[in-house]
């Protein structure tokens, strides 16, 4: 197995997945939680993002091709589902209270959506599985290094978000909800540079 390549494979994951840039959000949407309760959500939601990008590294791509679906067109879909939830976030109830009773009535939810789904599993991820485990040009020994790597980067970012109680210590509810504004704007800049380029591609714009 060339090393190089299994470099160049993490970090395109590590990329993708961007564990430094989810914190943020798993701060937003966790600062109503007890202690516990973040550590469960942190768990839950890097486990979910686990199955499926391993289901998209297993069967993505077979499935794609059986419902004659563009790439592109999955990453337009993604990218809508996530600007949505940027504006969510950006104009959102800014009352800390109504946060934190909306919050701890659906504290499991919130590691399926934001935070296993868009934030960690994202359709860029998706996509970068899939394309990183190309039926048609990697072994099944290259796609295991590949599946190996995201959960390396996967276990990374469930460190990082356990270590996310002593930054909302520091900043408070009040940066907390900064924090969530802020995000919201770059995940919207996101989301519509997501679907830029698959527009890009799929009118083979320069």
């Amino acid at each position: 197995m060339n090393w190089d390549i299994v470099v160049r494979e993490f970090i395109s994951l590590w990329v993708v997945i961007d564990p430094i840039g989810s914190i943020p959000v798993f701060i937003a949407v966790t600062a109503g939680l007890s202690v516990s309760q973040r550590h469960g959500v942190a768990i839950k939601a890097t486990l979910i993002a686990a199955a499926i990008l391993l289901l998209f590294l297993v069967a993505g791509q077979v499935l794609l091709e059986a419902l004659d679906i563009h790439l592109e067109a999955f990453q337009i879909a993604g990218g809508i589902v996530l600007f949505l939830f940027a504006l969510t976030m950006i104009f959102g109830d800014s009352k800390v209270e109504d946060e934190k009773k909306q919050i701890e009535g659906n504290a499991g939810h919130l590691a399926v959506f934001p935070l296993a789904i868009p934030s960690l599993a994202s359709p860029g991820a998706m996509l970068a599985v899939v394309m990183l485990t190309d039926n048609h040009r990697y072994s099944v020994e290259e796609q295991i290094f590949t599946a190996a790597a995201m959960l390396t980067v996967l276990a990374i970012t469930l460190v990082l978000f356990l270590l996310a109680g002593p930054i909302l210590r520091v900043i408070g509810e009040s940066g907390a909800s900064v924090v969530s504004r802020v995000m919201g704007l770059i995940l919207a800049s996101v989301a519509v540079d997501n679907i830029l380029r698959a527009l890009t591609s799929y009118f083979g714009l320069a």
